[in-house]
């Protein structure tokens, strides 16, 4: 099976109003999405807040988003847990509700062994025939999915066909790419462009829920070969990038720059809060020098 996911893949927020998901800011950033040109809606991952949504909410999202796309742009759903009984679940539902992939964060918490993150992810690839991505974000689950791992899934799951690249290594994923042929995606947009000089395929991008146009601009230059096309664009992001995911955990950053925008409401979930007066001071900055 290859890889569908490629080029700029918007990371959505979950809009929220009154503690409750926002359905029609949902739809409202699916359209702009579409119009915008986006490759590949994903929704409930880091920046979608799924630590903070319910299992059903999670369901919920992932089929409003499949249903409002109507198969105009592909959906990869972010259906990861730190337990593969209930990762395995939110899979199939995904699947039965018109998704067009997995996504799948390393088991958080638990820190299972190399072995146990590989039973892991084949129970679910096993279990539910359609493409997966494996998700690996060290600094957030406690645990790495190793090389050697990945490898070994890619030999044993076809439909296991890339990896979300979000460790901050560029060594481990020179060495990922050249070992096999499991397709990288950047997990960070001030990386992305480096990832892809080395073969990465695109971004799952936080960046790209206030500026599309832009990270489809430099991901499309870069799958075209048109580097100096793709420096540019990398070099005008790149200090807004750093403000989004350094000034306070993602995803506060980027809903308090779309609530500024006026694109959704400035509302979170605890344990995430509003962010410190002289944080969003320096936000504001960001957003003025990028002409937002």
């Amino acid at each position: 099976m290859t890889n569908p996911f490629k080029g700029s893949m918007v990371a959505l927020v979950t809009p929220y109003r009154d503690g409750e998901v926002d359905w029609k800011r949902l739809d409202e950033l699916v359209d702009a999405h579409v119009a915008a040109g986006t490759d590949v809606l994903v929704p409930c991952g880091t920046t979608g807040e799924s630590p903070t949504l319910t299992h059903e909410e999670n369901d919920a999202v992932v089929a409003a988003v499949v249903r409002r796309a109507a198969g105009r742009v592909p959906v990869l759903a972010g259906t990861g847990s730190n337990s593969t009984h209930e990762a395995l679940q939110m899979t199939r539902h995904a699947r039965r509700n018109g998704a067009d992939g997995s996504l799948l964060v390393a088991p958080y918490y638990n820190r299972p062994s190399q072995e146990g993150l590989f039973r892991h992810f084949k129970a679910i690839a096993d279990a539910v025939d359609f493409p997966h991505v494996l998700y690996n974000i060290p600094s957030r689950c406690g645990v790495e999915i190793a090389c050697d791992t990945i490898v070994r899934l890619r030999e044993a799951c076809p439909n296991i066909v890339a990896v979300k690249h979000a460790t901050g290594s560029m060594d481990g994923a020179s060495e990922l790419i050249g070992r096999c042929d499991i397709a990288v995606i950047s997990g960070d947009d001030s990386m992305t462009l480096p990832l892809m000089a080395v073969g990465a395929v695109g971004v799952i991008s936080v960046l790209a829920n206030i500026i599309p146009r832009d990270v489809k601009a430099m991901t499309d230059a870069a799958l075209a070969g048109d580097w100096a096309a793709a420096r540019t664009w990398h070099h005008r992001m790149f200090r807004l990038a750093r403000s989004m995911l350094t000034l306070e955990v993602n995803p506060v950053p980027i809903k308090t720059a779309m609530a500024i925008l006026g694109m959704i409401e400035e509302e979170f979930r605890l344990p995430l809060c509003p962010m410190s007066p002289a944080n969003r001071e320096r936000l504001q900055a960001a957003l003025a020098e990028y002409g937002l």
